[in-house]
């Protein structure tokens, strides 16, 4: 079997996992508190908090990836490339309503004019659509648009690695200095899943005769 084909069931199991473990995390808040909470009965992390900024900046974050992968899903009949967008689509998409509905349960608006990453003591300036590192930009997105086939897949999986790098970077950060056990809980297995799909998607690359 190729690189491709091995990595891509082990995409299948890794995204599989993480499933599970999101589905796990809903039915805890839903059954009792996180005893990780910032205080003590009714507390809420604050606006500031890592908590809430990671919760917001990630579910923006996860939206455009979610937005490459239906891109790409329809650009290319390649099935290790569609498995892949398929499996980001569905764990990107079911882990960013879990953090658009903690802040809908915490009372924090789902979004704000404050810079986004200022949480993480480095705030940044949107540039041509991207409003965070790692996210591709209006003009990436619409090259993605226009191109089709093999084009598609390689300009997909460039842009798709530097958003899960930068993506994994801030959820490590999250996982280190959030103070509820739910966001600590899914920025790590969010981490560890966006690293499993970067090496996943070298091997597709190097498939392609392409570098990241």
């Amino acid at each position: 079997m190729s690189p491709a084909g091995r990595a891509s069931r082990s995409l299948v199991w890794a995204g599989a996992v993480v499933f599970a473990v999101a589905v796990g995390l809903v039915l805890l808040m839903v059954v009792r508190p996180s005893a990780a909470s910032p205080a003590g009965p009714g507390a809420v992390p604050a606006e500031g908090s890592a908590d809430v900024g990671f919760a917001r900046d990630m579910s923006v974050h996860h939206q455009q990836a979610v937005e490459m992968a239906f891109l790409v899903r329809d650009r290319t009949d390649d099935e290790d490339v569609r498995r892949l967008a398929y499996d980001i689509i569905n764990t990107q998409a079911n882990q960013r309503g879990m953090m658009l509905g903690w802040l809908e349960s915490w009372g924090r608006p789902k979004s704000s004019d404050r810079p986004p990453m200022e949480w993480m003591g480095h705030p940044v300036t949107p540039s041509d659509g991207s409003l965070m590192p790692g996210m591709a930009t209006d003009t990436q997105l619409d090259r993605l648009r226009a191109a089709d086939g093999r084009d598609a897949e390689v300009l997909f999986l460039r842009l798709m690695t530097v958003h899960h790098r930068a993506g994994a970077d801030m959820a490590r950060a999250a996982a280190d200095e959030a103070g509820t056990e739910e966001i600590r809980s899914l920025a790590a297995g969010a981490a560890r899943a966006q690293e499993s799909e970067t090496a996943l998607m070298a091997d597709l690359l190097e498939a392609r005769g392409a570098r990241p």
